[in-house]
């Protein structure tokens, strides 16, 4: 009788194990998985991207004021993308980061469950809209309105921005309202205890502590913003200006490569290979944000 209860439990020990194995092999396949396609996509836009710079040397791609690469005299400098890029992206960061961030404060410190359970799948919703949606709003409505107070303004990087800002929302919103509801309990409390009201509580106390997970939503809002399409591609023109003027057209790097991906550029043409390097600085470009907010993370779950 002995013999057989220690049987079963060397048995239920064995397949204990076995199922964390099992487990952990597949977590691990998943995170290798992930790695493998990241480097897999570095390697083939690197890859494609060496032609090109066998014609057109470094210096001028970083410096050349002009990305004209579909032209007969082509121009391959790369800094109107990189300017339109950075322009639409910071202006939809203006937007969505004191809103999404007022939103996550409230939700997270001044509603009751039931109500948040309401209104956090319907601010969710927002990044459940197409972006061509988001596109032909920025066109139809946001420039109408702005032309009211700019007339002469036609396509532009301002409206673009503004409704990225709003479509990346949903995400800062949510995962800062995630890390600040992670904070615990007894820092609130011992707020409360010390006379502070919820609204210092909640900015003084329980936004810093949650700060790391929130400077994690800031960073994924930016990738967002530098990575959208079809809103830039619709209402901010399609022109490869330098210009760091809102209001003017402009052309950010996903839109180049839309435009030139539903082209006719035969595949090899120094035109064609300008896709791949238009990827690799915007691979470039998203990665120093994603170590920006690696090293600020740490910094601030070492500081709180």
């Amino acid at each position: 009788m002995k013999l057989g209860k220690k049987e079963a439990a060397l048995r239920r020990r064995f397949h204990q194990k076995i199922s964390e194995f099992v487990i952990e092999s597949l977590l691990f396949t998943a995170a290798l998985v992930s790695v493998l396609l990241t480097v897999a996509i570095a390697g083939i836009l690197i890859k494609e991207s060496i032609p090109f710079f066998e014609h057109v040397s470094l210096k001028e791609f970083l410096t050349e004021r002009e990305w004209t690469p579909m032209f007969d005299q082509a121009r391959f400098g790369i800094l109107p993308l990189v300017s339109g890029t950075l322009l639409t992206a910071l202006i939809a960061l203006m937007v969505a980061i004191p809103l999404g961030t007022i939103a996550a404060i409230y939700l997270s410190e001044f509603v009751s469950p039931p109500t948040r359970e309401i209104f956090k799948p319907c601010l969710e919703l927002l990044s459940a809209v197409p972006t061509v949606v988001y596109g032909y709003f920025a066109l139809l409505f946001v420039t109408p309105i702005l032309r009211n107070f700019f007339p002469e303004i036609g396509f532009n990087v301002l409206s673009a921005g503004l409704v990225i800002g709003v479509m990346i929302i949903p995400y800062v919103s949510s995962l800062s309202e995630d890390a600040m509801r992670a904070v615990p309990n007894d820092l609130r409390e011992g707020s409360y205890a010390m006379g502070a009201t919820r609204i210092e509580t909640a900015i003084k106390v329980v936004f810093p502590a949650a700060l790391s997970g929130i400077t994690s939503a800031y960073i994924l809002g930016i990738s967002r913003a530098i990575g959208e399409t079809m809103v830039v591609a619709i209402a901010a023109g399609m022109q490869p200006n330098l210009t760091w003027n809102p209001l003017e057209p402009s052309e950010t790097i996903t839109a180049f490569i839309v435009q030139v991906s539903m082209g006719d550029l035969p595949h090899g043409s120094i035109g064609y290979q300008s896709i791949y390097v238009a990827g690799l600085t915007l691979l470039i470009i998203t990665m120093v944000f994603n170590v920006i907010g690696f090293v600020l993370r740490r910094f601030f779950r070492e500081a709180y």
